[in-house]
């Protein structure tokens, strides 16, 4: 476990309205940096990926990194100490999985009540449990960086003063408003509002944080909006692509008219009913077509109803809990990658097709122009004639392939590595340090 002498801290932490603009500037020292995850895992979506890249791209600028995470639990590189704080991962065990020895602590009988009532209780039990680890044996970390727990335990450390970094990736109000608009009665309405209660503390403790960073221009204005923040006191730094991992690879054949899209399948967010739609239309012109998708289906859910209506079950793959090894040699094998999203905070698959060298079909929903820019084709939300129309336009011209092939991984490369990502999220945590000292 960590050592224990404690490292003095400072009365406050300013604002970021008070800071230079973000640089690349090579970093002062290392620094001793605590990241927090109320669940971590890659597979759990893009805060475990952020975790997981994030904690790595820090190490190899020479810091020292913890994780401080809940279940799932994240993969991360050797250097990086991953230190569990188990909650009763109800989502996996079950209301039943209680049992008396659970009863001695309020924190799970919060986590197993909200759970009960159809509430999300995690952030902010994760928060109760992270404040009592970090007062107990948190002295002698530099920083500690939460991403996107935004739990009341957040201020109590900022109130501790413990120098405190929270990124938020883009403001869940919006996952909000998206499912509310697919749900299908008042019953569901009455469930995704209960589900997303947590957002009431959210906001509130968003608007009380002292130094808060995003991850795209887009989440930044949304995120201010959403939360009340004014933009000035919102940093950005963006995500990066691992382009050690994410490549082109040599001796792996592309399958002709193979469209490829990573995404939760039944998620309104990710606009996959579009994009099926965009397949149903296309089959009759490419009768070779065939979509893999990342990302599993509710048995008898909304996506796969909509998949026996179109009379489309024979086009589709579904793969989940793949290997990051597999995952790119899936890229490698597509000869589209198309991104139907309503909304990203950022637009992660975007980037690692672009990196693996595969054309880009993308919406502008959220971050996604930011990443993509003109190294991609672009279509408005919520419009399968659009995706159909640019996949077929793919389809046709093996030379505009090739060009949007090598733009996108030049893109990543150039604007979005994780080496460039830990200069500037240093260079951010050195100007929290700063206003702490000053």
């Amino acid at each position: 476990m960590q050592a224990e002498n404690a490292v003095s801290t400072a009365e406050s932490v300013g604002t970021l309205a008070d800071f230079v603009p973000l640089n690349d500037a090579e970093p002062l020292k290392p620094l001793k940096i605590c990241l927090l995850g109320y669940r971590s895992h890659p597979y759990s979506g893009g805060q475990g990926i952020y975790i997981k890249y994030l904690s790595k791209a820090l190490a190899d600028a020479g810091h020292q990194v913890d994780v401080i995470s809940g279940q799932p639990y994240p993969q991360l590189d050797s250097r990086v100490q991953l230190i569990k704080m188990p909650s009763m991962n109800l989502f996996e065990t079950g209301l039943m999985s209680i049992r008396p020895r659970h009863l001695r602590s309020m924190t799970n009988i919060i986590e197993w009540a909200g759970k009960l009532t159809g509430a999300f209780s995690e952030p902010y039990c994760f928060g109760r449990r992270v404040v009592k680890h970090l007062h107990k044996k948190g002295r002698h970390y530099d920083i500690i960086h939460d991403n996107q727990c935004l739990s009341w335990g957040m201020l109590e450390l900022q109130r501790r003063d413990f120098p405190l970094v929270t990124t938020i990736h883009h403001p869940i109000t919006s996952d909000l408003s998206i499912a509310l608009k697919a749900a299908n009665n008042w019953r569901e309405r009455i469930f995704i509002k209960r589900w997303h209660s947590f957002l009431i503390m959210q906001k509130r403790v968003a608007q009380s944080l002292n130094n808060v960073v995003t991850v795209s221009e887009r989440s930044k204005e949304d995120i201010a909006a959403a939360f009340g923040i004014q933009p000035a006191a919102i940093s950005l730094v963006y995500n990066g692509i691992d382009t050690n991992e994410f490549r082109p690879l040599e001796g792996v054949s592309r399958i002709p008219f193979r469209i490829m899209a990573t995404a939760s399948a039944d998620a309104p967010l990710k606009g996959v009913a579009y994009l099926l739609h965009a397949v149903a239309r296309l089959v009759s012109s490419y009768p070779e077509l065939s979509l893999l998708m990342v990302g599993k289906p509710k048995p008898g859910g909304d996506t796969e109803q909509l998949i026996e209506k179109l009379g489309i079950a024979g086009r589709i793959t579904f793969v989940s809990g793949v290997s990051t090894e597999q995952l790119v040699t899936y890229y490698a094998e597509a000869e589209v990658v198309v991104v139907p999203s309503v909304y990203e905070g950022f637009g992660l698959p975007a980037g690692e097709a672009m990196a693996c060298g595969v054309p880009v079909v993308s919406t502008r929903g959220g971050a996604l122009p930011e990443v993509v820019g003109d190294a991609g084709l672009q279509v408005p939300i919520r419009d399968s004639d659009a995706i159909a129309t640019e996949v077929a336009k793919l389809f046709d011209d093996p030379g505009l392939r090739q060009r949007l092939a090598l733009a996108g991984r030049n893109r990543i490369e150039s604007l979005f590595c994780w080496q460039r990502v830990a200069r500037q999220m240093t260079n951010y945590y050195e100007q929290v340090l700063d206003n702490v000292d000053s």
